[in-house]
């Protein structure tokens, strides 16, 4: 029987159905001007982009353009790629468009769909950036969609990491750029290290539309993006705590799996301190309680950390003599992320692998506050609905579900419940035979490397041929998905997050043809096709006989959007399919959430060994779970966030300021005020407001100026002459700062002058922006501790970042102004000298001995014989070097080129 809210929902419809029906107007809008664009020539699409494009400059709005544009995207792709969008796509299309994620099903054609508001927002000239999870669907991506975005006019750019610096500047220049998060929000980070904008490569912030979005804006939203510096090495020190953290009993400490932390108990501290102090690492009259001790606990918790919540081929694999982080919720291995604060080296100690120093924060931002600089911001994915309200508080984003093209025909089953993981693998193994003997297909998802690998294990012991995706083998990703839809194939993946090649039931012709192409790449490639496209439609009628893609999950995530993601997988296009999830209550999430009440009810039950518990109720029981954990990551989350957004305000400050200053043609005024502020500041210290001149600090004023200001003036007579008051001492200071910095722009030359005090201003910036990021890392890691003084951390965190940039910015006038009334041209004999230095250390490094000079003339051209200088070489007279090509012989007979001799200086 239907409640009050069903039968509203019956009559009204959801807001979701409204919102689809009332864009269902401008699709109709679209379709009516299909017949107009068939009868155009390709020249006359490129033609209309051209127009549109005048339109967009002359004001008129992207919306009023919509039709139009859509229209012309249509008929492109379909002469480009040979195919026609659905309506359904072109509502994703629409909803993108107007700053909406669209959430589609799997096997819908997003990246299609992704062509349409990306070449209408392309119109404005502003540029637009098509986002995705990894490199190879950027470059994939790229590569197909690049056609249709030819055929109407447009250019694509790709930016993956590896690029010059030239290649991401042409990537961004591009209409349509596709790229990764990481890499997006890097640049946008090293940018603002730059020292001129000719330098820069992103070129704003308009549009962007991220494939995947609850993988990039929610599962890798909780780190945030760092570019970091090596400090000092300290392989040592993690070796040894390693040693000690295996003697470690269970009393000594306690593990929290559902906050993941794990912290020693007061018998583990006493133990710690015995065998620290056995070690050496602790003197003897120092406690682990005492101030000086906080690294070494801190080392030693990040020790247990690494023992008790990262486990080997499940967080991590060891490849290559260094540990890959894996990403929990696609699967994928992380070359080049590395966990901070000391944890990934100590996971490295734990494996024994190269200890590799511990890092300096440079620079960093959260995904959060880099996607919320665009001004305009959409997504897709196949599940986003469970994570709406997310959206919406954070990103402003509202979710819509597009209906499927075709009605989904798969067949979702109960959950199967079984006591131990041993009866679950099992069924699970019978499971797979049953369905392999009948030419299903079967995919089947598992949530780490090792139990991948097991579940095979287990396979192979019963003949049963299959394929397994994992991190370790993520190479033959795209080969293996594309064969998982074969008649009886089997397919062992970890999770499936943005694997982003289609499962065609049948098998891939694309890859099928490109596959025998090159094995024999004599023959013709039309009869290839024709022949792969016949075996491949009678073995997609097998598989439809069979019953379609089965996809057999081995257990809960935490998130119900990645069971989402998996079960997605089958069923695409209204193909048949089925799914269902293997659980016991020895899996993580039933272990930790709630497998008491379960064992009571299968102990009433009175269960044999090897049955299953089948039921809607142990369904909602377990979303009832997964709904938990997920509330609990958005509030870590969303707490990370309100701590992030107190940096991101100082961020955007610093970040605009550097562009202004590498903007600007003339730093001169501001570089003046930040003097006359510092002299401010020193006049009021020593000769308080207020004050008689007989308490004034004359002498710490004169001590003060010749510091910092480079003034040798005569402060403390002017201190005795009578009418003699601050104003009038800050007024002479003023004039003679003015004039010293005159005089040096005189001995510079006024564009050099420029040029130095654009370098020290941004130097000093970078300097102190890093220095003051270590501060708050520090800050909020202690923050939390006010709690017990019942004060908000969170209040105490901006109250004291904001006294700290303060301090930042009054420490950086006074340095800035400090380095330039230091600088001065350089003597001759300073120059001189200088340039021996080099050379000499560049012999010394060379290990050659200094060539006696000879005095009788050489030809220009002549070359130094190797091992010996050049006839009439002098170390110090360039006139006598020849002139000698940048890679050839350094004329000083060193060996090396002379671009990495001589030449270098």
């Amino acid at each position: 029987m239907l409640g009050l809210g069903g039968i509203a929902k019956k009559v009204f419809g959801t807001p979701n159905d409204r919102k689809v029906k009332a864009t269902r107007k401008i699709v109709a809008q679209i379709n009516a001007l299909e017949a107009e664009f068939e009868a155009l020539s390709d020249e006359d699409i490129k033609a209309r982009t051209a127009g549109l494009v005048e339109r967009a400059k002359g004001g008129e709005s992207l919306d009023a353009l919509l039709p139009e544009a859509f229209a012309n995207c249509r008929e492109a792709a379909k002469r480009a790629l040979g195919l026609r969008a659905f309506d359904t796509q072109l509502l994703g299309g629409i909803f993108l468009h107007q700053g909406n994620i669209s959430e589609m099903k799997t096997g819908e054609g997003k990246t299609l769909v992704a062509t349409f508001p990306a070449y209408l927002n392309a119109l404005a000239g502003k540029g637009v950036h098509i986002v995705t999870v990894n490199d190879y669907l950027v470059r994939r991506d790229a590569e197909w969609m690049g056609k249709v975005f030819a055929a109407l006019g447009l250019t694509t750019g790709v930016v993956v990491p590896q690029q010059t610096d030239d290649e991401k500047r042409a990537g961004y220049a591009a209409d349509v750029t596709y790229a990764t998060n990481n890499e997006l929000g890097f640049d946008y980070l090293r940018d603002n290290m730059r020292s001129n904008t000719s330098e820069m490569m992103q070129r704003g912030h308009n549009f962007a539309i991220v494939d995947e979005v609850d993988s990039i804006l929610i599962d890798e939203a909780r780190t945030p993006l760092i570019i970091s510096g090596p400090s000092q090495d300290r392989s040592d020190l993690y070796v040894t705590i390693d040693r000690i953290i295996p003697e470690i009993q269970d009393d000594h400490y306690t593990l929290d799996e559902k906050q993941r932390s794990v912290t020693f108990t007061d018998e583990g501290n006493e133990f710690l301190e015995e065998r620290l102090h056995m070690a050496g690492i602790l003197p003897e009259d120092q406690s682990l309680y005492d101030p000086e001790s906080t690294t070494v606990v801190h080392h030693v918790n990040q020790g247990l950390r690494a023992h008790k919540l990262f486990a080997k081929d499940q967080n991590y694999i060891v490849r290559d003599d260094e540990v890959v982080l894996i990403d929990e919720f696609s699967g994928r291995m992380m070359p080049g992320r590395r966990l901070s604060d000391g944890l990934h080296q100590a996971i490295e100690a734990k494996e024994g692998v190269s200890i590799k120093p511990e890092n300096v924060t440079l620079a960093s931002v959260t995904f959060q506050n880099y996607f919320r600089l665009y001004n305009k911001l959409s997504g897709m994915t196949g599940t986003a609905a469970t994570e709406a309200e997310e959206f919406g508080s954070i990103y402003g984003l509202g979710v819509v579900e597009v209906p499927t093209n075709k009605p989904v025909a798969r067949a979702d089953e109960h959950d199967q419940v079984y006591r131990t993981a041993r009866e679950k693998y099992d069924a699970i193994v019978e499971e797979i035979r049953e369905a392999h003997g009948k030419g299903q297909p079967v995919l089947v998802g598992t949530t780490s490397i090792e139990k991948s690998e097991m579940l095979s294990q287990m396979l192979t012991a019963k003949g049963l041929e299959h394929n397994v995706l994992n991190a370790r083998l993520h190479e033959q990703e795209a080969q293996i998905v594309a064969d998982a839809g074969k008649p009886g194939a089997v397919t062992i993946a970890t999770n499936m997050a943005g694997r982003g090649t289609d499962i065609q039931l049948g098998g891939n012709v694309e890859m099928r043809v490109l596959q025998a192409l090159a094995e024999t790449p004599e023959t013709d490639p039309e009869e290839v096709r024709q022949r792969i496209e016949k075996e491949v439609a009678a073995d997609k009628q097998k598989v439809l006989d069979a019953g379609g893609l089965f996809v057999l999950a081995t257990e809960r995530h935490e998130s119900r959007r990645i069971d989402n993601q998996l079960r997605g997988r089958s069923g695409r296009q209204g193909d048949p399919g089925r799914s269902t999830f293997f659980l016991s209550l020895e899996d993580d999430l039933m272990r930790i959430f709630g497998s008491e009440r379960l064992e009571k009810v299968l102990n009433t039950l009175g269960m044999k060994q090897g049955e299953a518990i089948v039921h809607p109720w142990v369904n909602k029981s377990l979303e009832r779970a997964q709904a938990k954990v997920e509330g609990r990551n958005f509030d870590i989350r969303k707490q990370l966030l309100k701590f992030d957004d107190v940096m991101n305000d100082q961020r955007k400050a610093v970040f605009e300021q550097r562009l202004e200053i590498m903007e600007a043609e003339e730093i001169g005024e501001t570089a003046e005020d930040m003097r006359h502020q510092v002299i401010d500041d020193l006049v009021d210290e020593y000769l308080p407001p207020k004050t008689y001149a007989d308490q004034w600090n004359a002498t710490g004023l004169y001590a003060a100026c010749i510091d910092v200001l480079g003034l040798d003036e005569p402060i403390i007579a002017w201190a005795d002459e009578d009418g003699v008051d601050q104003d009038v001492v800050r007024e002479r200071l003023y004039e003679a700062s003015d004039k010293l910095m005159a005089e040096k722009a005189e001995a510079f030359g006024a564009d050099q002058m420029r040029n130095i005090e654009k370098q020290v201003l941004l130097q000093t910036i970078d300097g102190k922006w890093r220095e003051h990021l270590l501060t708050l890392e520090h800050l909020r890691s202690v923050v939390g501790f006010r709690g017990y003084a019942q004060r908000d951390p969170l209040n105490e965190y901006k109250t004291e970042s904001f006294q700290l940039f303060e301090g930042m910015l009054d420490s950086l006038r006074t340095d800035v102004t400090k380095k330039l009334s230091q600088i001065r041209p350089m003597t001759e004999d300073e120059r001189k000298a200088m340039l021996e230095q080099l050379v000499a250390q560049q012999r010394a490094a060379a290990g050659v001995a200094a060539p006696q000079p000879s005095p009788q003339p050489v030809p220009a051209g002549a070359q130094a014989p190797s091992g010996q200088a050049r006839p009439g070489f002098v170390e110090d007279d360039p006139s006598t070097w020849g002139n000698p090509g940048r890679n050839d012989p350094c004329p000083c007979g060193s060996g090396k080129k002379f671009k990495h001799c001589h030449g270098a200086y």
